[in-house]
């Protein structure tokens, strides 16, 4: 972290110190910006803010908001206006940063309807929250800080973990690719790697304050372009996987396109590596996948799960599916249905099409509202349909979990997820611990989770 940033950290403590203020972040959006939040929240605790969850009773509150689909901007307007009756009460800052505040016309929407609002920030501004909050509090200025580039990579920005045994390391920013229905390209920018040794160094960090299961994140994970020393995605899993003290590795979100022969191969050799791969499909009409401009076919992407069900023992897939895209006909969607019939996916994140301005898609033929809720009930039947007999495979056999914590509704019951990310319910031993390792013998299957017993 750059020494003015830690200047500004100071210089906020000093004025705050023995005030106990309170700041609260409303996350909405991918893990990539719940971890931009634990890196918000780093600086804020570094600050001299503790966290509180209730952000309305909060003294500094942070919307890191998201522009994927269309009621986020519903929901972030809702939560100004919440903030706005409470600022009229007591001195609050409101900040609102991430993808939103990056899309054309959204900041100066924001000046216009909102001037309450303290501060702005854009995705490749966050490494500056010390600066623009020290601007508020102490000059009672108004920050705009968003910037239309690519944006750096910054390292060593302090972060608060939301978890002690499970973490996020992002590998990589941006991306490339320029899906039509797509607006991150515009708001997160190209693809940047981060230098493989500093992510190493990372992970190895949390391996030594007891973390067991990593995430690797990335908007195109496996696109990842490393150094000499270590070249690609597939060379850093095999790096990751060496680290002692890390017991699990997941990754999202890969691209079919990029989802390489040496990536499959390392997953087939470590164990370490979850078996569940997702891969969204987002269509599985290739002409839906052309207009989609995802790279590949239906034909291509049942290959490439066929490639990997045969190298890859037990794996299964998540995807995502988009429903009602523009111009997509009945007997196209059709073939979105076959192809989750042929891989039988283990989990299906389904999203109605929904308009992003700025993109391609938004200027094409759109589907009708009834005609996408329609197709959306026909998906969620077949996904549904499929999940008993998902489920049965698993009874009488004996999964690794990471225990998570305690079951929601049962207080003297644990749970965890195997590495195919399906929750197991069990009652534990005396002796055991949430972030523990164990293995546990599936013997009773319900339709969203299941339940196991201790095997010792």
């Amino acid at each position: 972290m750059q020494e003015n940033k830690k200047n500004f950290i100071k210089l906020v403590n000093e004025k705050i110190s023995n005030k106990n203020l309170k700041y609260s972040i409303l996350t909405m959006g991918c893990q990539l910006n719940e971890n931009d939040s634990e890196k918000m929240a780093g600086m804020l605790e570094k600050m001299g803010y503790s966290e509180i969850s209730d952000y309305k009773n909060a003294d500094l509150v942070i919307f890191n908001t998201c522009c994927v689909r269309e009621n986020a901007e519903e929901r972030l307007f809702g939560k100004i206006g919440e903030i706005k009756k409470i600022k009229e009460s007591r001195n609050v800052i409101l900040a609102i940063g991430g993808c939103m505040m990056q899309e054309d016309g959204m900041l100066q929407k924001i000046k216009k309807s909102y001037p309450f609002v303290n501060v702005i920030f854009g995705t490749h501004t966050m490494q500056n929250l010390p600066e623009n909050i020290y601007k508020a509090i102490i000059e009672n200025e108004k920050v705009k800080d968003v910037i239309d580039i690519d944006g750096e990579i910054y390292e060593g920005l302090p972060i608060k973990r939301n978890d002690k045994f499970k973490a996020s390391v992002t590998i990589m920013y941006g991306c490339n690719n320029f899906c039509t229905y797509c607006i991150v390209p515009y708001v997160r920018g190209r693809e940047r790697s981060r230098e493989p040794e500093k992510i190493l160094e990372e992970v190895k960090a949390l391996a030594k304050d007891g973390y067991k299961e990593v995430t690797l994140l990335g908007q195109n994970v496996n696109s990842y372009i490393g150094n000499n020393k270590i070249k690609n995605f597939a060379e850093l899993l095999n790096e990751v996987c060496k680290i002692d003290g890390i017991e699990r590795i997941r990754f999202i979100s890969p691209h079919p396109k990029d989802f390489t022969d040496d990536v499959i191969e390392a997953i087939a050799n470590n164990e370490k590596i979850c078996k569940i791969i997702h891969l969204p499909l987002q269509s599985g009409n290739s002409k839906v996948l052309k207009e989609m401009n995802r790279k590949y076919t239906k034909e291509q992407y049942l290959e490439l799960v066929d490639k990997m069900k045969k190298r890859i023992t037990n794996v299964v897939f998540s995807t995502d599916i988009i429903v009602g895209f523009p111009g997509e006909t009945d007997e196209e969607f059709e073939d979105t249905l076959d192809v989750a019939r042929k891989v039988n996916f283990e989990q299906i994140f389904m999203f109605i099409y929904s308009v992003r301005e700025g993109t391609v898609a938004a200027k094409m033929e759109q589907v009708s509202e009834d005609k996408k809720h329609e197709r959306f009930e026909k998906l969620k039947d077949l996904y549904d349909s499929r999940v008993d007999e998902n489920n049965e495979k698993y009874l009488n056999t004996v999964q690794k979990l990471l225990i998570e914590g305690k079951s929601k509704n049962n207080n003297e019951m644990f749970e965890g997820r195997t590495d195919t990310n399906k929750v197991v319910i069990f009652r534990p031993n005396s002796e055991n611990k949430i972030g523990d390792i164990v293995c546990v013998k599936i013997t009773e299957t319900h339709k969203w989770y299941l339940k196991g017993e201790i095997v010792k």
